[in-house]
Parts: structure tokens; sequence; C-alpha cells
């Protein structure tokens, strides 16, 4: 629900098929484009906007209403929010009350220069996404018609595109361990790979007494070295894994040589470095309510998703397994290798936001990191 006050405007988001929905706009500029994909988190839309790894993209939230927490910085997982814009059903305000909360949704919308819609049929605008596939879109005034169309168009595809240059630090930079009661004594060396990375699995990591020292993505491994790591990270982020070669070629170098965790986009680039190769899927995992299958125990996650493309499991090698599944559509959700020190999974199992069931997966890296160097 939006105020009487709040001047409203008809816009549209315009698909690259033709599909136009109508809604209103607000934010603080009126157009925006990007593949558009649809995310069935209830809650969390402000880590969802400064999430690298939503970087370009149009996100379709399928909640019925937003905003009604409001928003406050200490959940930014960026320094600014990535996402081209935002499609909701029904942006709420009447009641902006958690004790955090310093700005409205609008309000953080206008401060980072996003473009959104409210008033759309989002129930439909996600079964067209969920049954044609996730497409490009335009956010624009309504009476654009042909023009947002071909706007949508003219817009790359994200097969083939290198997102994580876009998101990385631009230069690298330490974080200090952090001691927590009953939590590891040793403070331990790790370089992490910056492909889009989240504030929060930074905080993972950090609480397990982990010094970090975090790299842009196209670091060469003689400057990595200068920091004499203990072992590598690769964080999430966007775009298509198949042309971050610089990042694979990294990986194939430490593979064995360190303990490697990854995730997500990292999960991938340590696929790709096994010699596995990596799809798109359809509409992509975008949400908090993902069931994944732990190969190892049968144990049932939930988790918390954010990509579009998937490794495939047909060119594995030998050495590595796939240790979790997809329960929703079969596709590979983790990795192990059975002859050296590395694993990554698809998910975000620091979960900012959504479920904790994951989380040991930070403790099982700092173990695997003290065996190897016992």
């Amino acid at each position: 629900m939006l105020p009487a006050s709040l001047k409203l405007t008809k816009a549209a988001l315009t698909l690259d098929d033709g599909a136009v929905f109508e809604g209103y706009s607000v934010g603080q500029i009126p157009e925006a484009g990007g593949e558009v994909v649809f995310i069935t988190a209830m809650s969390g839309y402000q880590e969802v906007l400064t999430d690298p790894s939503y970087h370009g993209q149009i996100v379709v939230f399928t909640a019925a209403h937003v905003g009604n927490y409001g928003t406050n910085p200490g959940v930014d997982q960026a320094p600014r929010t990535h996402a081209a814009g935002v499609v909701f059903h029904e942006l709420w305000l009447p009641e902006v009350d958690h004790w955090l909360s310093e700005k409205t949704l609008p309000e953080y919308m206008g401060l980072h220069g996003l473009a959104g819609l409210t008033g759309v049929d989002t129930r439909a605008l996600t079964l067209h996404l969920r049954n044609k596939g996730a497409r490009n879109g335009h956010v624009g005034p309504l009476n654009q018609g042909l023009l947002s169309s071909a706007k949508a168009r003219a817009l790359p595809q994200m097969t083939g595109l290198d997102l994580a240059r876009r998101v990385t630090c631009e230069k690298a930079y330490g974080l200090p361990a952090v001691k927590i009661p009953g939590g590891p004594k040793k403070t331990m060396p790790v370089a992490v790979l910056d492909l889009g990375v989240k504030k929060s699995i930074l905080d993972q990591l950090r609480s397990q007494n982990l010094e970090l020292t975090v790299f842009p993505a196209e670091t060469p491994p003689e400057e990595i070295e200068k920091c004499s790591p203990g072992g590598l990270f690769l964080t999430n982020g966007p775009g298509d894994p198949a042309a971050c070669d610089y990042a694979v070629e990294l990986v194939k170098k430490y593979l064995g040589r360190l303990p490697v965790f990854g995730i997500c986009l990292g999960h991938q680039i340590m696929g790709l470095a096994s010699g596995a190769s990596t799809y798109k899927l359809p509409f992509g995992h975008h949400g908090l309510n993902h069931p994944v299958r732990d190969s190892r125990t049968g144990r049932i996650w939930l988790t918390s998703q954010n990509h579009g493309f998937c490794v495939a499991p047909d060119k594995l090698p030998p050495s590595v397994r796939a240790s979790h599944w997809n329960i929703n559509d079969d596709t590979v959700e983790g990795l192990e290798w059975t002859d050296k020190p590395a694993f990554c999974v698809q998910f975000h199992p620091e979960a900012s936001p959504g479920p904790h069931d994951a989380q040991g997966l930070f403790g099982r890296f700092r173990v695997m990191l003290e065996d190897f160097h016992a």
C-alpha cells in the first residue's frame, strides 16, 4: 500500500518476448534493464538488493507485501545495491515500525538510485518466467510500448557475461580474525578471491578465527602468495562462470596445494577447474527455501540460493563426487574432492537472508585447514 502523498506514475515491465506487465513507477529513476528473475523469499529484501550476485538483474518478489519492516544499513551485503530494478505486487508502507528501521524501502531505493514497479500482477509474471524461462526486460513509462520492447531485446544475454569483474573489489584488503568464546583458538590466514562477495560470508569466515586477505577477481597467483595463505576461498558472484577463465586457471594451480572452499559462483568455478562443464538453468534458483539433500548423510537442508548457472554432473572426474543435490530439480548443489582438501556448495550457507541449516560448512573448512597444516 502506497500513501496518497506518494506520486504515482503508470509504468510497465516489458520482456524481450513482448509480454507487458503494468504497474506504477517507484524509486529514483524511471527506467532500468536487465535479466528478470523471480525470488521466493518472504523477507530479506534489503540483503537481496545489495547482494552482488544480483548485479544487473531485475528482481521480482513473489511475496505479496514487501517493505513492511523498513530498512537499516546494518544488513547491507555490499556498499551499494546491485539489482538493476525491483518489481513488487504491493509495496508496504503504513506500519513501518521495526526498532532498527531507519528508512522506508522507497526512501532506500531513492537513496541508491533503484528503479522499481509496484502494483504488478507478480503471480502472472512469475508463472510467465517459470514457463518461458528468465528473460531480459525493461522497466519504463507505460507509453513507451515498442521502444521498451526494443530496449529489452537489445540487452546482452547472461550466457557469456563476465560480471565478476564489475563487482569485485578494486584492490586487495585485509580483515582481522574474530575470536569467539568456545571457537578456534589459533588464527589462520586465508586468501579470498572476491567474485562478488557478501559481507555476511566474510563475517562467517572471520568467526572461525580466520584472518582474511580479500583479492580482486583477476589477481595472479604470485600476488596471492605474498600473504602466505593457509587456504583459498572462492566467493559468490554474478554472471556466467565459463567467462571467468582467469579464476578457473587460478583454482587449477591451488587444488591440492592448499585447502579450497567455494560458494555459488566459486562452486561453479571449482567445477570447471575439475574438468566439468556448466550450463544455464531455465529460471535459476532464487530464494530461501530450496531443499538440498546431503549425499553423505541423507539429511535434507533448507538453503538460501541465488544463481542462474549449474555444474553438469556428467563430466566430473572420478576423484570429484557430487555431495549435495537439489530435491526440486535434481541438479548438483555441492562437490567434494576425494584426493584433495577441497569442497564447494552451490547455495549460500551463511544464509543472509535464509535458514541456517548449512552454516556448519564454515566450521568444516576450518577443520580442513587445521588437518592440512597439522
